[in-house]
């Protein structure tokens, strides 16, 4: 009997089996720095509940989300239409988590200060039409600054990329050449340059490469330590990415749509960063198990309540409260 009862409280004293729920979901690598930092404070405060995030790029994470093999997908450019009718389990939503910006970022031997890129420059330069770092172009934007005469590199997304996604909004709204010959899209035909996958392959090919430039989401420039560019805005300034001036660039925004598919790059202001974007997880309206829709709610209620104060730090732009508001108004369909 005392052996039996020594049994049972051994076995009251072990956590119940099968109790953590594990959500997966892939996509975006621009947000990847803060989400997995909201996904394991999120573990920290319930236990049992596990947030996988594989950091594939954005057009991997809407190809997977729409399959159906991930309980969510992240995108940094909006899904088309056309993506969403392909989708076939009711509604899918897309949330925007926070804002970031997309910056040049150059290995340019001699040169350690902050470059300035007038929107012609980043059109030439990734068009390969501007093919050396003392082009008159880049010289006639840097008064004082010791151009090399060195040979630029390209280098660009080789995955499907919201990042790119962003870049190439960005370059055809600013350029019409880059319109009418490439466009914009998570993956483009690229006139010139070397591939790297991920902002994470992308930021260490600029490290790798003397003469390198190329484009990644601005933690990865931080992180690194890679210099990256003033670029020049809709107002004829030259701004410099940082959390002022994308929340700037956001703050232009007049009206938001129903559905958060929204573009703010190239925004008016002249303290707004103009390559600058909302991020957007892509959650289903209705999960196929009902239990995950529940932490999905929970999740997306907590990343509002809390996860948006962490976004400083990593520096990430907070949703502005109207946009906030707006979200927490969408997420009570979540189930």
């Amino acid at each position: 009997m005392i052996r039996r009862i020594a049994l049972l409280c051994v076995a009251l004293a072990l956590p119940a089996v099968g109790q953590t729920t594990t959500l997966n979901g892939a996509g975006a690598t621009f947000p990847y720095p803060i989400y997995s930092k909201w996904f394991s404070e999120y573990h920290k405060a319930h236990p049992d509940v596990e947030i996988n995030y594989q950091s594939i790029g954005s057009g991997g994470g809407i190809r997977q989300v729409v399959a159906g093999t991930v309980d969510f997908g992240a995108s940094d450019g909006p899904m088309s239409d056309q993506q969403l009718a392909e989708y076939k389990n009711g509604k899918l939503f897309h949330i925007p988590t926070v804002l970031g910006a997309v910056v040049p970022a150059y290995n340019v031997p001699g040169v350690s200060g902050d470059l300035k890129f007038t929107p012609e420059a980043l059109a030439g330069i990734f068009l390969g039409k501007i093919t050396s770092w003392n082009d008159p172009v880049l010289v006639k934007a840097n008064p004082g600054v010791n151009l090399p005469n060195q040979p630029i590199v390209v280098i660009h997304r080789s995955d499907g990329s919201g990042t790119s996604f962003i870049f190439t909004d960005y370059l055809s709204k600013v350029s019409s050449d880059w319109a009418s010959s490439v466009g914009k899209n998570t993956s483009v035909k690229w006139p010139v340059g070397l591939g790297g996958k991920g902002n994470e392959g992308v930021a260490g090919m600029i490290r790798q490469m003397q003469g390198g430039i190329g484009y990644i989401e601005l933690i990865y420039a931080v992180q690194n330590n890679i210099p990256y560019g003033m670029v020049k805005n809709a107002s004829g300034e030259f701004v410099k990415a940082s959390l002022a001036s994308v929340t700037a660039a956001a703050a232009s925004m007049k009206t938001m749509p129903a559905d958060f598919r929204v573009s703010i790059t190239n925004a008016p202001g002249k303290d707004s960063y103009p390559i600058s974007s909302f991020t957007w997880l892509l959650i289903p309206e209705k999960s196929k198990d009902p239990n995950k829709g529940k932490i999905l709610n929970g999740f997306l209620n907590w990343m509002l309540d809390d996860g948006e104060k962490m976004t400083s730090q990593l520096t990430y732009a907070p949703l502005p409260d109207s946009v906030s508001a707006k979200v927490r108004e969408m997420i009570k369909q979540v189930h």
